[in-house]
């Protein structure tokens, strides 16, 4: 069995959103060249393959897919953040189909763990719109595949700095799907209240801490053992999924955050922790954001690190901020009646 499988292709670097364009080939060209320069053992590269239209459809809408066909070969801004070069659409479909086949090695026990290296990023995509950067949901999609594969409840953790939006409209209404964020707010997409908790069936089963500017690595801590571990072992998920955005690291020049790579490790490691107590070790990360290229790559080796048994890396003991403290309050209010490891 892989310990880590890594699953990338140089056809992601040929997604050119725009010149100055905060998500840039260079992204993932600097964290590729930091695994060249510092390789971790116990990991293994390959390239992977384009999800199929029927993937791409347990999650979007044919009215997105075939606009998203019609973007092939072309440049067009769909937005005032998204946009396209010819060869991104091929690119989305390949990234999907990364973060999809990064479920089926794991879910299939042929690697204990894999993180999908990717671009153009997914989780703001929505059922029905692409927007944020993002083309189509890789997380959901990758949470889709998890459930044709057996997986009775997937877990989905955000860290991107931005609120999951579409990862949460894809899965609002049912309990299948946890879907957990912690993100800055109120800032882009002004989603992920703490009263944002699902709706019908999937009542409790959106868990959101929105945290305005300055949280550190112990703040991110405490609202892990405080919040969204205790439901996720209540929850007991089949897999852990990873939207792994680094742009709350403290040199990103969009987030508003003061992370470092150890506070990530940190995360990375309690998660991975999680899965194998719960699930067999069954974790999956998918690149969303990250825009300081010292950042992201150095970030994204120690994940890495954790991932293949290299490293592990506890929260800071140090008490979590005052704005923090009440943001957890608020999160935990409105899911003690669905969680009682809550409390009331």
């Amino acid at each position: 069995m892989i310990q880590t499988l890594l699953l990338t292709d140089p056809l992601f670097l040929q997604h050119h959103p725009g010149p100055r364009h905060p998500e840039s080939p260079a992204r993932l060209s600097r964290i590729l060249d930091l695994l060249e320069r510092r390789p971790i053992p116990g990991t293994e590269r390959r390239l992977p393959r384009a999800a199929t239209a029927e993937e791409l459809a347990a999650v979007h809408t044919p009215r997105l897919l075939a606009y998203l066909r019609g973007l092939q070969g072309q440049r067009v801004k769909i937005d005032e953040d998204t946009a396209t070069s010819p060869e991104s659409y091929d690119a989305a479909l390949l990234g999907a189909g990364a973060s999809i086949q990064a479920v089926e090695e794991v879910m299939a026990g042929r690697a204990r763990n894999a993180f999908a290296l990717v671009r153009p990023p997914g989780h703001h995509a929505e059922p029905d719109r692409a927007m944020g950067f993002c083309l189509v949901n890789n997380a959901a999609l990758a949470a889709e595949a998890a459930r044709r594969l057996g997986a009775r409840r997937v877990l989905i953790f955000d860290w991107d700095v931005h609120h999951g939006n579409g990862t949460q409209e894809a899965f609002w209404t049912r309990p299948d799907v946890l879907y957990m964020s912690v993100h800055q707010f109120p800032y882009y997409p002004h989603t992920g209240a703490p009263g944002e908790i699902g709706a019908g069936e999937g009542t409790g089963y959106t868990v959101n801490c929105g945290l305005p500017g300055g949280g550190t690595d112990a703040d991110y801590g405490a609202l892990c053992e405080g919040l969204f571990l205790p439901v996720a072992r209540a929850y007991q998920p089949d897999l852990v999924l990873i939207s792994a955005g680094f742009d709350a690291h403290r040199e990103d020049p969009i987030g508003g955050m003061v992370l470092t790579e150890r506070g990530f490790a940190a995360m990375c490691t309690a998660f991975k922790d999680l899965a194998r107590d719960v699930c067999d070790g069954r974790l999956v990360m998918l690149l969303e954001g990250g825009y300081s290229l010292e950042g992201l790559s150095r970030s994204v080796h120690a994940c890495i690190e954790v991932l293949a048994e290299h490293t592990r890396e506890p929260f800071p003991p140090t008490e979590p901020s005052r704005d923090v403290a009440v943001a957890l309050r608020q999160s935990r209010a409105a899911l003690a009646a669905h969680w009682p490891v809550l409390g009331a």
